[in-house]
């Protein structure tokens, strides 16, 4: 107990030095010697399909660094909690007096797993709930990024906390049941399933998950849809699906996203970036993400995923055994089968995330810049691009540059400062020199 309890401080140490890099490295950002942006740039104003001069990279203001700041030191401390929570089920032995309870009220095991996950997943949620209320509601509303009502925040966290319920429910068990009926083999069969649940996720998630949150609908703007449309013609997305989502109840920033696979495959705007980008800029957002759909990177990201949490399910079946039996009578079990393990899985989840995240978030970046210069080549409209990048940035209250050790560990896109260069210096039509995907793009 002392080993773990000893790597649970080391751990918050760490994070507290992170913290201090990320506030000494943040002076980068205000230095920066570039210019503000211009209030009268296409980045506020019109169309900029005439516009080729280079988009400047403006400097963050004290509201954005601010909220950097706050940013950086929540999500710290998601982190840490995230280790804590799980911690403190085990060595108070909540978990396996829960366990017991549940034993008591059914003696067959699916349904005593049922209970154990009722009562676990409920104490869980509560546990974690000032913190969610605070990162999720208070935060944004500090920061004037939501118009969010509390109700309706109340009634998506309950929501949320229900659907994962119903998930542990149905597919929970099995990893109980592997690991027990295959102690020695338990890492090389989940980590095969792994492909399989991501794939199944990834297909329901826009049909089956999605709309219970938002309400999605088709373009209303029958003239920007007609230009969608003839681009991802040239795109070879024939009947593309494009749709709205009423994020505007939740968030007043921007975004953009391709989800789904195979026959619920779909490109999604938030109405909010609708609302507030014009047709170039938005054509661009949308190469980008067509350049996600043509170049297949969400089965590539799928199957990058599958591969790290193989080989973290094979380095959890080396330390699982031994940690568990120095710990098994604080804790009050003494094998990994046992459902008063579940904290066990959760931490060991959470630590091998916060492991595996560097890996993951480069092979992303390389994803997200590969899908930059996919809209540039389908659009070849530098400013554009370069300014809807200023202008989530800006409604975002984002910083331009982020600290080095935060984009290792969390940027899973290049920063908003290198997406902009990339606009302005990414033109190789200009000069007649061939384009890395014209394979893929109709002229």
């Amino acid at each position: 107990m002392k080993n773990v309890l000893l790597w649970l401080a080391f751990g918050a140490c760490v994070c507290l030095v992170l913290l201090c890099l990320v506030f000494s490295s943040i002076r980068n950002n205000e230095s920066a010697k570039t210019a503000p942006p211009d209030p009268q740039s296409s980045a506020q104003h019109g169309n900029s399909q005439s516009d080729t001069s280079p988009v400047t990279v403006p400097v963050p203001g004290p509201k954005a660094v601010r909220h950097y700041h706050a940013t950086v030191t929540v999500g710290i401390t998601v982190i840490l909690w995230s280790f804590l929570s799980p911690a403190l089920f085990l060595f108070t032995g909540w978990s396996a007096r829960i366990r017991s309870w549940a034993e008591r009220q059914q003696q067959n095991w699916y349904f005593t797993f049922v209970h154990y996950v009722l009562a676990f997943g409920t104490l869980y949620f509560l546990v974690n709930l000032p913190l969610n209320y605070y990162a999720g509601f208070v935060f944004p509303h500090n920061f004037d990024l939501t118009n969010q009502t509390f109700s309706r925040w109340l009634g998506n966290t309950f929501k949320g906390a229900a659907l994962v319920m119903a998930i542990g429910l149905a597919v929970g068990w099995i990893p109980f049941l592997i690991i027990k009926k295959s102690p020695r083999r338990w890492w090389l069969w989940l980590g095969l399933l792994v492909p399989l649940f991501l794939c199944v996720q990834n297909y329901i998630q826009p049909v089956l998950i999605d709309p219970l949150f938002h309400q999605f609908r088709p373009l209303p703007d029958k003239t920007l849809e007609a230009k969608i449309l003839a681009e991802a013609a040239r795109a070879g997305i024939n009947g593309s699906r494009v749709y709205q989502v009423n994020m505007s109840l939740d968030t007043r920033l921007d975004n953009a996203y391709v989800a789904g696979l195979s026959g619920t495959r779909r490109i999604v705007f938030w109405d909010t970036m609708l609302k507030d980008f014009n047709d170039d800029q938005l054509l661009f957002i949308l190469g980008h993400e067509m350049g996600h759909y043509v170049l297949h990177h969400i089965i590539k990201l799928v199957a990058f995923a599958s591969l790290l949490a193989f080989l973290s399910f094979y380095a959890w079946y080396w330390l699982a055994g031994p940690v568990i039996r120095r710990c098994q009578h604080r804790w009050g079990f003494d094998t990994l089968s046992d459902f008063a393990a579940l904290p066990v899985m959760i931490l060991a989840f959470q630590l091998s995330v916060f492991a595996d995240r560097p890996a993951y978030m480069a092979f992303s970046r390389h994803v997200e810049h590969e899908a930059d210069r996919f809209g540039l080549e389908l659009t070849h409209n530098n400013h554009a691009a370069a300014t809807a990048f200023v202008k989530m940035v800006q409604k975002g209250v984002f910083v331009y540059q982020l600290a080095p050790i935060i984009q290792f560990w969390y940027g899973s896109h290049p920063t908003p400062a290198e997406r902009i260069e990339f606009c302005n210096q990414y033109h190789p039509w200009e000069s007649g020199q061939p384009s890395r995907y014209q394979e893929y793009i109709q002229q």
